[in-house]
């Protein structure tokens, strides 16, 4: 586990599931964290769940992703409260699974704001702060559905597909500011994520507390070094 005493971090989708257990984590390695979600009474809730054991300061500040003026709010407002900003976990993701033709164009368009162009946004507002730390970090929260398609993945492939080359991209785009981008491509995860598809049995799924796990792995490298992608799947998914 890092010491991340005196590190700030804003952590998108974190009232619940991935960036909730993200959080929980960066709290405890004495990090101030800014608890973000659309929902302000799932974010105040979320603060006062977590400040009992955090090292650190627990910021919440509502923000939808899809709006790029909030995301810019969002990153000021962390900044001008916790004074620096050095990770950004983009996590805020949103997945509607339908055959093309039964997919509405709503649908599509809302799971490509949010799970791509939200990062972008975040990203983009984040990085001069991030720069300014000398050892800032972007860790994007992906899929293996960034490299693997499947049936009635349309808008969510397409989403996580554009998320894997946004974050190659921005890589190469900042390593000479001292800024590290990564991304974390779990496979299934028993999470509320998958309520809505109501998935009968869940027990051989990954745990949101494993994608966290793997966030912190990346936090404790050295400044020298930088793994830029992990793929995590289920050890013993069902037989088929």
């Amino acid at each position: 586990m890092p010491d991340l005493t005196g590190k700030v971090a804003i952590v998108s989708g974190s009232t619940k599931g991935i960036g909730l257990a993200v959080a929980e984590h960066l709290v405890r390695a004495g990090c101030s964290v800014v608890i973000s979600g659309r929902s302000r009474e799932g974010v105040r809730s979320t603060v006062e769940r977590i400040e009992p054991y955090a090292a650190g300061t627990v910021m919440g500040l509502p923000c939808d992703v899809r709006r790029p003026d909030e995301c810019q709010v969002l990153v000021e407002r962390a900044v001008d409260g916790l004074g620096r900003l050095d990770i950004l976990v983009n996590n805020a993701g949103l997945g509607i699974f339908r055959p093309i033709t039964e997919l509405g164009i709503e649908e599509f368009q809302a799971q490509v704001e949010t799970n791509l162009n939200g990062v972008f946004y975040l990203s983009r507002s984040a990085i001069p702060h991030l720069a300014d730390t000398g050892d800032g970090w972007i860790i994007n929260v992906g899929s293996l559905a960034s490299r693997n398609a499947f049936a009635g993945g349309t808008g969510y492939n397409a989403s996580k597909f554009g998320l894997l080359g946004l974050t190659e991209a921005t890589m190469l785009d900042v390593r000479d500011r001292n800024i590290r981008v990564s991304i974390v491509m779990p496979g299934s995860v028993n999470t509320a994520f998958w309520e809505r598809e109501q998935v009968p049995e869940r027990t051989w799924r990954l745990e949101a507390d494993d994608c966290a796990l793997a966030v912190m792995q990346l936090l404790d490298y050295p400044p020298e070094a930088h793994v830029s992608r992990i793929e995590m799947r289920p050890s013993r998914p069902p037989a088929k």
